[in-house]
């Protein structure tokens, strides 16, 4: 089994907090409308927007918000538009971290991301100087206090479930991106309901944290995750024994 960082914890036991909120509808929605906005409205000829929706259905958001981000993004309905903008910077400790936003005002935006950064002990790095570290990947968030490791690799196997973990109550299973949702349908049909599917990144290896260190990557982590305009952080610590 692989290992697995301090912020994918932490992150995963936010969502829940996030989605009572509407935070990861908002992210949902202004991404299904990109996707929608760059390959046309129609799931089965747009791999990115199936991503989204399905992702969106995981997260249970109504048919209906769906819909309407398709045809803001189409074009069908007014709305804002949205550029996307991908920065790659280091935290504490050298941390790699990608920043992953959706922005009405990139100047804006690129403002508070650096004074985020720069205030807790970042800053931005070049183009393609953190992005070689990271491979896509799916991953399916299943509550460890209802499953097993052992009902989830049962039901999953045959789908292309290529690894399972459990962390803090939290069953991580993890696939190729093309074949994340068909791992989820395969776990329902077994009666495994997964929290959440989707597409991200992960770092191909990890590097070790002082607790101190630690500490305050996750402090920066956590206020750029609070940052309306930021989609998804990827990053690629895990606590270090002392």
């Amino acid at each position: 089994m692989s290992g697995h960082n301090k912020w994918s914890s932490i992150k995963h036991k936010k969502q829940k907090a996030d989605a009572a909120r509407g935070k990861i509808f908002s992210r949902l929605v202004k991404e299904i409308s990109v996707a929608a906005r760059e390959g046309g409205g129609d799931i089965e000829t747009n791999a990115r927007l199936r991503v989204g929706v399905e992702t969106a259905k995981s997260h249970n958001m109504p048919s209906d918000n769906i819909e309407r981000a398709i045809k803001r993004g189409t074009g069908a309905l007014e709305g804002i538009t949205y550029e996307e903008m991908t920065y790659e910077a280091y935290g504490p400790g050298g941390v790699a971290i990608i920043i992953e936003v959706l922005t009405d005002n990139k100047n804006r935006t690129a403002a508070e991301i650096r004074h985020i950064l720069g205030k807790h002990g970042g800053h931005l790095g070049s183009r393609n100087s953190v992005a070689y570290m990271f491979s896509r990947v799916g991953k399916i968030v299943i509550d460890g206090t209802l499953y097993t490791e052992d009902q989830v690799l049962e039901a999953g196997l045959e789908a292309g479930l290529e690894d399972v973990q459990t962390i803090d109550e939290v069953i991580i299973a993890s696939t190729s991106p093309s074949d994340v949702f068909d791992v989820k349908n395969a776990l329902v049909e077994m009666n495994v309901i997964p929290e959440s599917a989707e597409v991200t990144k992960e770092p191909e290896n990890y590097i070790g944290l002082s607790e101190k260190e630690a500490h305050k990557a996750l402090e920066l982590l956590e206020i750029l995750e609070d940052n309306d305009d930021v989609q998804a952080i990827h990053t690629n610590f895990e606590m270090q024994d002392e």
